[in-house]
């Protein structure tokens, strides 16, 4: 009898008792052990999207109350345009082209010629008139650049719609003519 065999037959209690106990170790690391490290792993991939849709959630709640602030700080900044910029009315609006224009002309040393106004009816809004003006002024170059630099830093609310200038003789002063626009609120009459 070989020395494995000998070994084999003496000591088979105790052989396979090792042997049920290493096969109950192996049935329960495959039955117990093992689900639960891959349970436990699911787990914790399930937490970390959680954790991850966690922060896009806030990042995206964050960013809903960001729009919301900026919506109520532009409709207070619209509203303050409304309330403090613009005339208060047709002849609020007639006023700054009658006054505020040519003294502006004067300050800037720039002849004023004329000026003429129209309401524009073609604006469809329940809040705002549109009162176009023509002005026609004479003076010299540096003159004319001052008078337009004037009236852009001016409060009052005047849009330059165009600009043309123009010189018949060398030697004449320019002519200078601007299409402006200003805008208005309308009472509750339309005017």
């Amino acid at each position: 009898m070989t020395l494995v065999k000998r070994i084999l037959v003496e000591k088979r209690s105790l052989i396979v008792g090792l042997g049920l106990a290493m096969a109950v170790n192996a049935a329960m690391y495959g039955l117990v052990v093992r689900p639960l490290g891959v349970r436990s792993t699911g787990a914790a991939r399930r937490a970390e999207a959680a954790g991850l849709a966690l922060q896009t959630a806030e990042r995206s709640l964050a960013a809903a109350n960001a729009l919301v602030e900026g919506k109520a700080q532009a409709d207070e900044d619209l509203s303050t345009f409304y309330d403090k910029v613009l005339p208060a009315g047709l002849s609020a609006a007639r006023r700054l082209t009658y006054a505020t224009l040519p003294a502006l002309a004067r300050r800037a040393n720039v002849r004023y010629l004329q000026s003429q106004t129209s309401i524009d009816a073609t604006l469809k809004s329940q809040r705002l008139g549109h009162l176009r003006i023509q002005m026609a002024l004479q003076g010299e170059w540096d003159d004319v650049r001052r008078f337009i630099y004037e009236l852009e830093a001016a409060p009052s609310f005047v849009i330059i719609d165009d600009v043309t200038l123009a010189q018949t003789d060398p030697g004449e002063p320019l002519t200078l003519t601007l299409d402006l626009s200003t805008y208005y609120r309308l009472g509750t009459n339309g005017g």
